[in-house]
Order: structure tokens, then sequence, then C-alpha cells
């Protein structure tokens, strides 16, 4: 498996594209942490390369980033985001605006095309608690509450229906599940540009 390095840079560089593409009403803490689980599961999935190589964990409303909570304290400490709770509906939800611009060249066009079509799926096309139940697919279930949710279960995530040889490539590691993709044909990867589309119909079907 590639040595994954965490990069605070490109995960503030999310956060910050992230805020300025949605409204305070469509992102809370449950969608800014699915959006960063997608983006880097999704991109591993298809490239075998993370965006912000954050680690995320199985937590009951779905995975959750490592990094994400210490990320946003200091971005509010140094004036880049503004942060405050509000009432949703009866429950306490945090709401996040951006005050600072969006860093150039910090994502590449590829990285920002697919973290736009994940910005559509989780904060325009679901609520909070329809988000986390969609995240709750194999990776998550593979997984034992509060442990970390491996790179290499990225491809469970891809709306097809898997061969056996990909779950057990999956839960052995990344040897494995590279000669299972190669040697068996595990899968039929979608395209990054019928991502979106595939994810809607998937999500159609739940």
């Amino acid at each position: 498996m590639p040595d994954i390095q965490f990069d605070r840079n490109k995960m503030r560089a999310v956060i910050l594209h992230v805020c300025h593409a949605c409204s305070p009403d469509d992102l809370g803490a449950v969608k800014l942490h699915k959006v960063l689980y997608f983006l880097d599961m999704l991109s591993y999935a298809h490239h075998r390369q993370v965006v912000t190589g954050a680690t995320y964990r199985k937590r009951p409303y779905g995975p959750a980033s490592d990094q994400l909570l210490f990320q946003l304290r200091e971005m509010e400490r140094a004036g880049a985001i503004e942060i405050n709770e509000v009432d949703y509906h009866g429950y306490q939800k945090r709401e996040y605006r951006a005050k600072a611009t969006e860093p150039e060249g910090v994502l590449s066009e590829m990285e920002v095309d697919l973290l736009d079509d994940i910005i559509d799926f989780v904060c325009r096309d679901n609520t909070a608690k329809s988000i986390s139940e969609y995240s709750h697919k194999l990776p998550w279930q593979m997984a034992d509450m509060g442990k970390e949710i491996p790179y290499h279960s990225a491809l469970l995530l891809i709306p097809n229906e898997p061969t056996p040889e990909a779950l057990d490539a999956a839960s052995e590691g990344q040897r494995e599940f590279e000669k299972a993709r190669s040697d068996k044909n595990a899968v039929d990867m979608s395209l990054l540009s019928t991502f979106r589309e595939s994810l809607l119909q998937s999500a159609g079907q739940r």
C-alpha cells in the first residue's frame, strides 16, 4: 500500500472551497466530514492518489476524519472561517462561513472537478441524515466502531456490484486488491465524468 501522508494545506483548501460553494443552510459538521471522506476515498479508488490523506474512522453517523476538528479550530483562530452554533429544527447545528479566499494552485483541476461533484451530491442532493445513511456502505460496515477505515476499501464505494474476489481483496489489503483487479477484472470502474450520475442513481435505489 502506498505511503499516505496527511496534507493540511490541501484540507484547508478543500474546506474553504466547500464553504464558498455551499450556503450555510446546506453545510454542517456531518456533511463536511462526508465531503472529505468521499473526496479522498473516490480519488483513491480511481487514481490511487488521495487528496488530503486524512485518516477516517467508523463513527455512529458514518466515517469521520481525525484531522478535521483540529483543522477547523486552527482556521477559525486564524480568521479563515467563521463557525456558529445555530438551532436547526430543535437540534444544534454548526454552520461554516468562509472568510478567506481560496488558495490558488493547491488543488488540481481534476481534484476540484471531483470535489464539486461531491459537494452537489452531499450538500445539495442529500440531508445530513440521508448522507449518513448512504455512507454506511461496505467500507464502514467492515470496520469496527472507532477503528480506521482503510483506503484500500475505497473500491467498495463504487455503485457497482463487486465480485467476491474484490471483497476478499479489500479485506486482505492493497497488494491482493491490485492483483484481483488485474487478474480478475473485479469491477467495472466508473468514469469520473459519470461519477455524480452513478451516485445519484445508487442513492435513488436505497
